[in-house]
């Protein structure tokens, strides 16, 4: 029985356009919004206890959540929390994998122009220059379909094929 030669065939990249990247974008948000959720009920359980076992008074505040969020200092850094959570995120499923899971729904792929995954300070550059996606607007009229996040982070978003 004679076997068919497979030829190596090195596929061209593919790109995607700007309604897969709004669709993973969309999709992130709503795990993100449910990661803040979690992140928010765990900081306000501990504040609850620290303020059962006396480390404060909430003051003129009504309760606990009015005093993490109206507070002038604790405001501050229950935000910044939330805000490294949020960074948090993103920054580790690009640079572990390349894929959040709105990207993995959506077959996305952020990776250097090698295949390797991007280093932190890539994911911190895309996530600084990214305007809350904004960015994604201008993949359209590149011709590599790079947003402007991708190209100050010198990384590229690729399309993964269809599993066979």
């Amino acid at each position: 029985m004679k076997q068919k030669k497979q030829q190596d065939v090195k596929q061209a990249k593919q790109y995607p356009g700007l309604f897969r990247r709004l669709a993973a974008w969309l999709y992130d948000s709503l795990v993100v919004a449910a990661v803040l959720m979690l992140a928010g009920g765990a900081a306000m359980a501990l504040a609850a206890i620290m303020l059962h076992f006396g480390f404060f008074e909430l003051g003129n505040y009504e309760d606990i959540s009015a005093y993490m969020t109206q507070h002038p200092v604790v405001g501050l850094v229950y935000t910044a929390y939330l805000a490294l959570v949020i960074i948090g995120f993103f920054a580790y499923f690009w640079c572990k994998g390349g894929q959040t899971l709105g990207m993995r729904a959506w077959k996305l792929r952020l990776q250097n122009k090698d295949g390797s995954n991007i280093r932190l300070t890539q994911a911190l550059i895309r996530m600084g220059t990214s305007a809350f996606g904004l960015g994604n607007l201008l993949a359209p009229f590149s011709s590599e379909k790079q947003s402007f996040q991708d190209i100050m982070a010198e990384c590229e978003m690729v399309q993964l094929p269809k599993a066979n």
